[in-house]
């Protein structure tokens, strides 16, 4: 096997890779650009146009950036149409249980969905252990949270 049959090949698996990275990164459309890049030289190659490697690395680049900055935000809003605009998955809502007393306006720490967070409880009446308390806001790892009447 020459080097020239080497090369096509290996554009060829080098697209095929970054398809399959991009399938598999969740849809940013970053690797697919590259990947079309990749087969384009492949292609090429094995077609009987044999260029130089550095010929063939700034073709896949001018093939990959020039696409990539013209398509992929198009594209991007074609297939986000139907997404969600707003948080996919809030807290806000949510009951926790609290994991021991949370004195009024005092902080403490609150079960919810399995795992234990910090809670700040916003009510003016302490919250006893294993009390329901609803979620009213959340700001890093810290419930916001008020008594359950």
């Amino acid at each position: 096997m020459d080097a020239l049959t080497l090369s096509w090949w290996t554009w060829l698996v080098a697209g095929l890779v970054l398809f399959i990275l991009e399938a598999m990164s969740g849809g940013g459309l970053f690797l697919l650009f590259f990947g079309v890049g990749a087969v384009l030289i492949g292609l090429l190659d094995l077609s009987g146009i044999h260029l130089s490697f550095v010929i063939q690395g700034l073709i896949f680049v001018v093939f990959s950036v020039v696409p990539l900055l013209l398509f992929r935000k198009p594209l991007l809003e074609r297939f986000q149409h139907h997404m969600p605009k707003g948080k996919v998955d809030s807290l806000i809502g949510e009951t926790a249980k609290a994991l021991h007393d949370i004195p009024a306006n005092g902080m403490g720490s609150a079960e919810l969905r399995g795992a234990s967070w910090t809670a700040h409880n916003l009510g003016h009446a302490a919250i006893p252990q294993s009390a329901r308390c609803r979620v009213e806001r959340v700001e890093g790892l810290t419930l916001y949270v008020r008594g359950e009447s």
